[in-house]
């Protein structure tokens, strides 16, 4: 290539020639601008820019993973401002296949022989599991099935294997902790500015659309560029609780300071999502301080959580304060009309399950449920859970199954984890395992760990903890 652009330089007469088919195109982009419309510039340069990603993936298939976090964050973005209706989600598995199918182009930055692991292993049983749901007797819908798949089992089997195969070096770990931490400062920054100063026209649109549940006596639920405010509040309690782990590492005083900054940030953000189950993310944080074998700071951490517990508990301090009124109801929950709600539905799901051990199948409960499967009984009840939703489509056995996966794999990072020498590194890992435990943890009350951007974030975290392993053996 550069020969070829040297030679362009020397040569006189290929200059020339360069400049007019240059100039010729110009013109013709210009004509075709004016008589077609600005799609033709546009489609030009987003074929450019395509060409030229295509060539840095090639070149480091890491980045496609990397694109696929930042994808998530920015997604809801595009499907609101752009008004263009298409399902921008399938992107997401566009940019997966795409980075599993270079990975087989460049083995000196890829080991699938790291893939070779029982959580993968695990991993592709679920996605069987769920494929064979295709054939569940209650008859429901095959697109609702396709549908509901791909956050149930799809973008794990894609995302989990290849984070093990290209998070191959130490630096990955520290990129995908700045994309992040980064994107989520700016989610809650944009949050605070729905909250203060005004909406987007998107915004306002998929506001107006869902008064009932994000307009609460006149007050916005912040929902900032994520697909709802639950996500919103769960993701930014789950890289609160990161960035508070990692300002107990050993790194220079600023850092730490910004990370306590950042957190603090990041959980008035939670604070003004109005989702209660955001609070439960912070549990994560019991199992990270274990983590780090300082007895100290484990009481520490144990104390804090317990006076936050008892100032809402407890205490009537804020009580003029919307958020805080709406935090204190997630430990109140005797006193909150929608948690009974929740558990009339569960026990309604108890009788009919009793008779469908594998579950009503995927897609007939909650959104898909509702525009697949509409007037089944499923699809009537609300999940409330993804718990709930996963034994409502697979049923108790499958309910088992999920559960005794995830609780598998969590406790066998945890190992992992507990094994680590490197002070820095462990910190780091401590701090995505928490945050992962936290998500799993705040999804028994919203559906969390099932949407992006949290789910591709524990996924990658998990695959990430695997990996570690030859990292520490590598700086011992």
């Amino acid at each position: 290539m550069k020969q070829a652009l040297y030679d362009i330089g020397q040569n006189a007469k290929t200059r020339i020639g360069f400049a007019l088919a240059l100039t010729v195109m110009a013109i013709l982009i210009g004509y075709y601008t004016v008589t077609v419309g600005i799609i033709l510039p546009v489609s030009l340069a987003l074929i450019a820019l395509l060409a030229v990603c295509l060539i840095v993936l090639v070149k480091y298939p890491v980045s496609g993973l990397m694109g696929s976090v930042i994808y998530c964050f920015i997604l809801p973005i595009i499907g609101r401002e752009s008004m263009i209706f298409i399902p921008w989600g399938i992107g997401l598995e566009i940019i997966l296949i795409l980075t599993l199918v270079v990975t087989f182009f460049n083995k000196h930055r890829t080991n699938w022989a790291d893939a070779n692991n029982d959580m993968v292993k695990l991993v592709v049983m679920w996605f069987g599991i769920s494929v064979l749901q295709i054939a569940n007797p209650s008859g429901a819908s095959v697109v609702g099935w396709v549908n509901e798949i791909r956050g149930t089992a799809l973008n794990m089997l894609l995302i989990v294997p290849l984070g093990c195969a290209v998070m191959q070096r130490k630096r990955y770990l520290d990129l995908f902790l700045y994309i992040v931490i980064a994107w989520s400062v700016i989610g809650a920054l944009n949050g605070i500015k729905q909250l203060h100063i005004g909406l987007f026209p998107g915004e306002e649109r998929f506001l107006l659309d869902n008064l009932g549940t994000h307009l609460i006596r006149g007050v916005i639920r912040v929902f900032s560029f994520y697909t709802d405010a639950g996500q919103f509040g769960a993701s930014m309690s789950h890289i609160a609780l990161v960035s508070g782990i990692l300002a107990m590492g050993p790194f220079k005083l600023w850092k730490r300071l910004l990370l306590v900054a950042i957190g603090c940030l990041l959980f008035y953000a939670m604070m003004i999502s109005g989702t209660r189950g955001a609070l439960f993310v912070l549990s994560g944080g019991l199992v990270g301080l274990f983590l780090t074998k300082n007895f100290r700071v484990l009481v520490v951490g144990i104390l804090a959580l317990g006076m936050l517990f008892s100032f809402l508990k407890f205490t009537d301090i804020g009580q003029g304060s919307y958020q805080i009124r709406r935090l204190r109801s997630a430990v109140n929950p005797e006193n909150d009309p929608s948690f009974i709600v929740r558990l009339n539905s569960q026990m309604k799901l108890a009788d009919y399950l009793k008779y469908h051990p594998f579950g009503g199948g995927l897609g007939t409960i909650g959104g898909n449920g509702k525009e697949y499967n509409g007037g089944t009984f499923l699809a009537s009840i609300e999940p409330d859970s993804y718990w709930v939703k996963v034994w409502a489509m697979y049923g108790i056995v499958g309910l088992i199954i999920w559960f005794g996966m995830n609780m598998y794999i969590m406790g066998k990072c945890c190992g992992i984890i507990w094994r680590i020498n490197d002070p820095i590194l462990r910190i780091k890992l401590i701090a995505l395992i928490s945050g992962a435990i936290g998500i799993f943890v705040a999804s028994y009350g919203n559906e969390v760990i099932n949407r992006t951007p949290s789910s591709i974030l524990v996924f990658i975290s998990w695959a990430v903890i695997y990996n570690a392993r030859k990292w520490d053996e590598k700086s011992s």
